[in-house]
């Protein structure tokens, strides 16, 4: 239980730990204000706030004493083309905001977020350093997608850094109850479940868990370096969509068809499977522990290899979503890992529940029976979305 444990503390850290596109730069904000405006002492709260996260670098400008900043902000109204003397007048970048309330506060914060990852005009800076003339130079308002929402307790939240590993997390976790996979283990639990020694029935079930996540993440490793390098091209790109569609139609029929028989793999037949279920007996009967955990370690590779017929769908599409993304490599290493610990979750848990209470029960009937229904739903939307709209698939840009 305590590696259980163990792996579930690794899972949580790693969904939570923030992933950015790119290092963030400090944004400049401009605030003119006065001291008497209550609105402006709540603005600067929040401003104060946001330059000790070392998220922006804040330039007040106190307007109660009228000739100090009156020209300046005289310069910057006529900029931006604004006809009253409002305040809290916040400026970043192209962008302006006149007056403080609870929405200025989740524009600020997008406006933050969208010009920290990436080179943009400070209009008020070129208007000081004389850079800019307000009555005859003109300069393009950017647009700004709202990408961070309000989430109650959580505060703001920004899908976009959030979006690829819910993705990674739920795709992983479909794809670890993949019936090619799922009954190899579940004979395997049925093997090591009449053993006497516990330590040997965790060291053999673990081998082959873990192995078989290694073979996974070499395989996605593999194919993320082809999908790199051919996802700018358009009509690949609709090609594996097209493909996405197929699997996931093809999925959908295998559940209609076999959603009553136990395993529901149709790639392995009796001949594979009885052999398969030979070496199972053979590697658990051998008396020495190093020969049976390398029995098991070959057994999982030759397995694995085979069933990439029917498990092969999901991570390449996950992959593909991935190159879409433009990520470092750290990053493409951590969204596999989440995939990859999500994908063994069921099966950790399955195997656990196995070795404690000894019994195994109505396992395949009750957890694999729907994973070609999940997994089909899954392929055929990703696929429709790679043909008609892969900017939804693109989280962090």
């Amino acid at each position: 239980m305590k590696r259980f444990k163990l792996v579930v503390v690794l899972i949580l850290f790693l969904f939570l730990i923030p992933v950015s596109a790119s290092a963030k730069e400090k944004v400049n904000v401009h605030l003119f204000y006065s001291d008497d405006c209550p609105h402006c002492k709540k603005e600067i709260t929040l401003l104060d706030k946001l330059e000790k996260e070392n998220k922006i670098v804040v330039y007040k400008y106190e307007l109660s004493n009228t000739t100090l900043y009156k020209e300046l902000v005289g310069k910057v109204r006529n900029a931006f083309d604004i006809d009253n003397t409002y305040i809290p007048l916040t400026i970043i970048g192209t962008q302006h905001y006149i007056g403080y309330n609870v929405n200025t506060t989740l524009k600020i914060e997008n406006t933050v977020e969208y010009y920290s990852n990436k080179t943009h005009q400070d209009i008020v800076t070129e208007i000081i350093n004389d850079q800019f003339d307000p009555i005859n130079d003109e300069f393009v308002i950017d647009e700004i997608e709202e990408t961070l929402i309000k989430i109650p307790y959580l505060g703001l939240v920004n899908p976009r850094e959030i979006s690829l590993p819910i993705m990674a997390g739920v795709i992983g976790l479909v794809d670890g109850f993949n019936p090619c996979a799922m009954w190899v283990l579940l004979f395997l639990i049925s093997t090591l479940i009449g053993m006497k020694n516990k330590k040997r029935m965790w060291t053999l079930g673990l081998t082959f868990i873990i192995t078989s996540a290694i073979i996974y993440l070499l395989f996605m490793a593999s194919w993320l370096k082809v999908a790199v390098t051919i996802t700018s091209v358009t009509w690949i790109k609709m090609l594996i969509g097209l493909v996405a569609i197929t699997g996931g139609l093809v999925n959908l029929r295998s559940y209609l068809k076999q959603r009553k028989e136990e395993d529901g793999c149709t790639v392995v037949d009796d001949k594979k499977r009885n052999k398969i279920i030979d070496k199972i007996k053979k590697v658990t009967a051998e008396k020495s522990l190093v020969f049976a955990i390398i029995g098991i370690i070959a057994l999982a590779i030759s397995v694995n290899i085979i069933e990439l017929a029917c498990s092969a769908g999901l991570p390449l599409l996950f992959t593909q979503i991935l190159a879409m993304n433009d990520l470092s490599s750290i990053q493409y290493v951590v969204y596999m890992l989440i995939y990859i610990l999500f994908f063994l979750i069921d099966d950790i848990i399955i195997f656990a529940i196995a070795m404690i209470t000894f019994e195994l029960t109505g396992i395949s009937s009750k957890y694999t029976k729907y994973s070609h229904l999940i997994g089909g739903i899954i392929m055929f939307i990703i696929g429709v979305l790679l043909i008609f709209n892969p900017s939804l698939l693109s989280f962090n840009i």
